[in-house]
């Protein structure tokens, strides 16, 4: 992953959390090098992007998501696209894995949920 993009994610989860809620406090997390094993796995499939443009609504991720400190998500996106997954942004033809490393909590926009919003818990394990 890139410089820049870790530099977003971190400015999101130390700043976004705040300005989405005073009331919590954003998780932390660190990035994971393994692949097809993580708690949470989603796929954002091809189309999605135009499927969001053509006003269909999609559930690719819930609109709550729960987890605990140790547990990993993974994200693939397959769209010609990026979406943002709350705190996340995962980038077209690309996959995010990460490890919840503290609890807390993020509300924030979600690009594939009808809602357009997700909200994670992070909470010891």
């Amino acid at each position: 992953m890139n410089i820049v993009r870790r530099a977003v994610i971190a400015a999101v989860l130390l700043f976004g959390g705040a300005a989405c809620s005073s009331e919590t406090e954003p998780f932390g997390v660190e990035e994971s090098s393994e692949q097809g094993v993580a708690d949470f796995n989603y796929e954002i499939p091809a189309g999605a992007g135009e499927a969001l443009d053509a006003g269909t609504p999609l559930e690719i991720l819930p609109a709550e998501l729960r987890a605990t400190v140790g547990q990993s998500i993974e994200i693939v996106n397959v769209d010609d696209r990026g979406h943002l997954v709350g705190p996340f942004f995962v980038g077209a033809n690309e996959t995010l894995n990460w490890t919840f490393t503290t609890p807390g909590e993020f509300i924030g926009v979600c690009t594939v949920h009808p809602s357009g919003e997700i909200k994670v818990i992070v909470e010891e394990a």
